[in-house]
């Protein structure tokens, strides 16, 4: 059985939690992240350190654990961030920001123009290379998961649009 809900989140120094009975707000140099807290579960701040607490059945710790998880991604993303990397392989395929969006190209006959979300930033340091940086574990996660849907990396060639370091198992192809 998971303990993760027992351990406490440490909070260092230069982030600012504010604790009330239906959300927890953290704020730090990157930004400010909030996080809803659901029925059966408070949150408790003692100096430097933050305890879930939980009351109810095996549905509640689960979330109890899960709200800890929450916490700690919060803390660690208004500190130092987070951040994926995409990489484009293929022939033509590229990728430039162009304001508030960026310009896929990837081998269809038209464009593929991805809208950036609030509090995600999004660089290319070269074409074939997509940075995607924010405080926001999940947000960060679902773009870069947005983008790679996009054009996944296909099993015959491996053209695509991949994670940095993604092994991508090619097939043999057709033998006469």
């Amino acid at each position: 059985m998971s303990r993760v809900a027992n351990q406490a989140v440490t909070v260092p120094t230069g982030v600012t939690v504010s604790v009330s009975d239906s959300a927890v707000t953290v704020k730090g140099a990157k930004g400010t992240l909030t996080l809803p807290l659901g029925a059966g579960i408070s949150v408790t701040q003692q100096e430097k350190r933050l305890a879930v607490k939980y009351q109810g059945d095996d549905a509640v710790r689960m979330r109890a654990g899960a709200t800890r998880a929450h916490l700690a991604n919060m803390v660690r993303g208004v500190v130092q961030g987070y951040e994926r990397k995409l990489e484009l392989v293929g022939v033509g395929y590229r990728a430039a920001v162009q304001g508030k969006s960026l310009n896929l190209t990837l081998g269809f006959s038209h464009p593929v123009i991805y809208l950036i979300p609030a509090g995600i930033s999004i660089e290319t340091p070269s074409q074939t290379e997509i940075l995607i940086k924010g405080t926001d574990r999940q947000k960060v996660g679902q773009t870069a998961a947005e983008i790679r849907n996009m054009r996944p990396p296909e099993p015959y060639k491996g053209k695509g649009v991949r994670y940095a370091g993604e092994q991508v198992t090619l097939k043999e192809g057709k033998k006469k």
